[in-house]
């Protein structure tokens, strides 16, 4: 069922001068013809490339830009679309390929589909019956699986280039740096100037816009109604109702989730909405359904253009997203100056919507661009495609490469991390070699009963593979241990910082917000509090565990770039809600709200052996 693709991309273009004068003409749309093949796919693309002329340079032209807000216009574009909202979202999910897998298994011995229902209805009746068996809630699983990818949503035809003009500009828009980030190769940089740039206004509507919108659609009830709220503790609540399901002790339970129900709703206040979905989770965890309605979440007909909305506010909401790329795109584009091959392996690759800056700032290189070599890794699709999303965002780094006269071959791999050969990964002589990770090895199993650990496996084949230097992203957690009820305390502090974050930047009358935390944070506190095994996938780490893991593998860490750090705490400060922190510990870059750490970023070099 799974299977390898390999893509190369060549081009046969005519000229175009390396200076950066000719480079932004070609923006401009003065630019060549380009044809190009792809190896099961032959398509013949002429086309020049408008880009809106108030996307150009303006005033000192030293200034890093992102343009990260052109996303928002581009997500606009799409949501004008009229069949969007009959297209499902593009979501994958482990245990989603776990049950693909399982049923291919089951066809072949013939197993009886009935047993593991079987085994559900009896976990439900032995707990209503009051049973005070001990079962074993904390059992680990030694089967491995990983994690979920982006759930955005793309279109493109079979030259993964937009359907049509209006939609290529606005992709242009929303993965492109407009103003051609000049301080992409310098050794030092200014940051955002006090001008109100389209860029920052967008940004600055969070802060002078978001902030006091952020009572509308409050509940205006008496004072005697919200004074008997206040003398509701729900995290107390919470926090004793899971105790009493720890205990198998199904009344009290169920007399305090009561007690949150009273208190509690998904358009309400921010813990409210909190309690709302831990209350969901632990009565999924109560009946023993926790796995099965964790799946629903990805099973329901969920629009793409639902998921779009969603992701917009999220993105509105915090900087994370954003100055995760602006860290590692910069980094990787001024560790790699002198490279005239750069082959970046992506471990969870998803859409690519990192790399078109990258691609657009390797085409400013003095001397010209080198070969980009990218090899995009992602877990395989359940059915008969299994690499299909991973072929189709080639396709649309191929047409940005092709856009920037950047030499380009992609090679994508969709299967297991910890199964991935080095041989897989068709690594040539004389290549750049840079490992890309963001947030994705949390999805990994980490160390079972047999003490075999797939988050090792795969740093020990980063380590084979003797990259430059590897970019890590982790997701910071504490919430990954196997005591249920000191699990749900971490959890229930981690979750209740995000919808803090998403109360104070984001309307609660936000339709978007709502559905934010219905689809990613009600679906993923589900898989914490009420899955077990295999099943839990949501194990977070704390980015010191691991930088010990890393040592560990055999590597070394390198030392922030300290323009790219003031860039980065520039625009937060700036931009965002004066409670996002960017913050120095080591050699990590971290980033949080009010002083908790949701992520943090590094750079590492395999130790020599």
């Amino acid at each position: 069922m799974q299977r390898n693709c390999l893509m190369e991309f060549k081009y046969n273009c005519q000229s175009i001068s390396a200076s950066l004068e000719k480079n932004l003409a070609f923006e401009c749309g003065i630019g060549s013809t380009c044809n190009f093949d792809v190896a099961g796919h032959s398509p013949s693309v002429g086309s020049s490339f408008p880009v809106n002329a108030a996307a150009q340079p303006e005033g000192d032209s030293s200034l890093p830009v992102d343009h990260f807000d052109g996303v928002f216009k581009y997500l606009n574009q799409m949501l004008m679309e009229e069949d969007l909202e009959q297209r499902p979202c593009m979501y994958q999910d482990l245990l989603a390929l776990q049950a693909a897998e399982k049923s291919f298994h089951d066809a072949l011995t013939g197993a009886d589909f009935n047993v593991v229902a079987n085994k559900e209805e009896k976990k439900r009746d032995d707990f209503d019956n009051g049973s005070r068996r001990r079962r074993n809630h904390d059992r680990e699983d030694s089967e491995h699986g990983e994690g979920r990818s982006s759930k955005l949503f793309a279109s493109h035809n079979e030259a993964g280039m937009p359907e049509n003009e209006a939609a290529e500009e606005m992709y242009d828009k929303a993965l492109l740096c407009p103003k051609r980030n000049p301080g992409f190769y310098d050794d030092s940089s200014t940051c955002d100037s006090d001008d109100p740039t389209p860029e920052s206004k967008g940004w600055n509507y969070q802060k002078v816009g978001i902030k006091p919108e952020s009572k509308r659609g409050r509940p205006r009830a008496g004072e005697k109604k919200i004074n008997i709220r206040e003398l509701v503790d729900l995290s107390s609540l919470l926090t004793q109702s899971a105790q009493a399901v720890a205990e198998y002790d199904n009344k009290t339970a169920q007399e305090l989730l009561n007690r949150i129900r009273e208190h509690s709703s998904p358009c309400g206040d921010a813990t409210g909405r909190l309690a709302h979905y831990f209350a969901n989770a632990l009565e999924a965890r109560i009946s023993g359904m926790g796995t099965t309605l964790y799946t629903s979440f990805t099973s329901r007909k969920v629009s793409a253009g639902d998921i779009l909305k969603a992701y917009q506010a999220y993105i509105l909401a915090c900087p994370f997203k954003r100055m995760s790329n602006i860290f590692a795109d910069k980094s990787i584009g001024r560790l790699t100056k002198g490279a005239r091959c750069l082959h970046i392996i992506d471990f969870g690759i998803a859409y690519g919507f990192q790399w078109p800056c990258l691609i657009q700032g390797l085409s400013l290189r003095p001397g010209g661009p080198p070969k980009l070599h990218i090899t995009g890794i992602d877990l395989p699709q359940p059915g008969f495609q299994p690499t299909e999303r991973v072929e189709e965002t080639g396709r649309r780094l191929a047409y940005y490469c092709k856009k920037f006269n950047v030499p380009f071959e992609y090679h994508a791999i969709a299967k297991r991390w910890e199964t991935i050969q080095l041989e897989d990964l068709k690594i040539g002589k004389g290549e750049t070699i840079v490992v890309n990770c963001l947030y994705r090895l949390r999805h990994i199993p980490d160390e079972t009963a047999e003490g075999s650990t797939a988050r090792d496996d795969v740093l020990n084949l980063i380590k084979k593979i003797n990259p430059d230097f590897f970019v890590h992203g982790v997701t910071n957690g504490t919430y990954n241990v196997p005591f249920f009820v000191t699990r749900f305390r971490e959890a229930l502090h981690h979750f209740s910082s995000l919808f803090d974050m998403l109360e104070k930047t984001v309307p609660q009358s936000d339709q978007d917000r709502m559905l934010f935390e219905k689809e990613v944070l009600g679906r993923d506190s589900m898989n914490v509090i009420a899955c077990e095994g295999s099943q839990r996938i949501e194990r977070p780490e704390t980015y010191k565990q691991w930088h010990v893991r890393n040592q560990r593998a055999g590597f070394s860490q390198l030392p922030l770039n300290q323009d790219i750090v003031r860039e980065v705490r520039a625009k937060v400060k700036l931009q965002y809600h004066k409670d996002f922190l960017v913050d120095e510990d080591g050699h990590w870059i971290l980033q949080g709200w009010k002083g908790r750490v949701f992520y943090a970023l590094s750079c590492w070099k395999p130790i020599q052996d």
